[in-house]
């Protein structure tokens, strides 16, 4: 090889290594949700109205409002199932109705009902995680790693090759959230998901959602427990069709936010005095 060729090559790989960073910094730095503006009805009435926010990487963030308030319609705008009326929603930097990436999102619905009547193991649900990747062809070697991975991650091992239908709705919901970390999801997506499920189950699961979040999973939740969202939660965003309050969970919990939204018993609920 020549001088030129090797100044040539050495040249490439420089740019290729820059290349890479560029793309990881960009990665790094990329809004995982950004709405502006947006508003939604079935009817002529709004279900949410004039709501904007930006949802950064890493974040752990709890939408919380009474019932009925358009908590479930703002998420289901957030991942493009429904398209706003007016104003703009954005996933990861593309307008969320038209967002097709889906291993970068992973979704646990409350209690995860319609599993409850599957005939397949939890080994099996969570392997759907991995059909981003590979479609319905043969899972590789590494790809039943990730999923093993998975199930270790959230205490599920023992469970693997036991069906859905036998299991807790702790148990269950965490079988879920493996399906979403099989699919090496970098936002992870929970409506409600501790409804139904006893009391002890709900700890270790915000202990392993606040570990999945340390590791740097974007942690979005709904959730109608506002004691356990003051616990765990970084930051807040109190919905009652519109936005009350979007800061850190200690300011919520001292705003007027609680009261507006939800009424009088909102602080009683939080289990926070005065």
């Amino acid at each position: 090889m020549s001088t030129q060729d090797a100044d040539s090559g050495s040249a490439a790989g420089t740019d290729e290594q820059t290349t890479t960073a560029m793309d990881s910094d960009a990665t790094a730095n990329e809004t995982v949700i950004d709405i502006s503006d947006l508003t939604f009805g079935y009817t002529a009435t709004p279900v949410v109205e004039d709501v904007s926010l930006t949802i950064d990487p890493g974040e752990y963030v709890a939408i919380v409002g009474p019932n009925g308030s358009g908590k479930s319609t703002l998420m289901q705008l957030m991942l493009g199932l429904l398209e706003p009326d007016t104003g703009t929603a954005h996933l990861f930097g593309e307008r969320a109705d038209r967002f097709d990436d889906g291993e970068r999102v992973g979704y646990v619905a409350q209690q995860a009902s319609a599993a409850k009547e599957m005939p397949i193991t939890v080994r099996e649900v969570v392997k759907m995680g991995r059909f981003p990747h590979v479609g319905f062809g043969r899972l590789s070697s590494e790809d039943w790693a990730i999923v093993d991975d998975a199930l270790a991650t959230v205490g599920m091992s023992a469970f693997a090759d036991r069906r859905v239908t036998q299991l807790s709705g702790g148990q269950r919901q965490r079988a879920f959230i493996a399906r979403a970390l099989a699919s090496e999801a970098d936002l992870l997506v929970l409506d409600e998901p501790t409804v139904g499920v006893d009391a002890e189950s709900v700890d270790a699961f915000y202990d392993l959602l606040a570990a999945l979040n340390a590791e740097g999973i974007t942690v979005l939740l709904i959730e109608h427990d506002l004691g356990a969202v003051v616990e765990h939660a970084d930051r807040v965003v109190c919905l009652n069709r519109e936005v009350y309050f979007d800061g850190p969970t200690d300011e919520f919990v001292e705003s007027d936010a609680l009261a507006r939204a939800f009424g009088t018993e909102a602080r009683f609920l939080t289990g926070v005095d005065g």
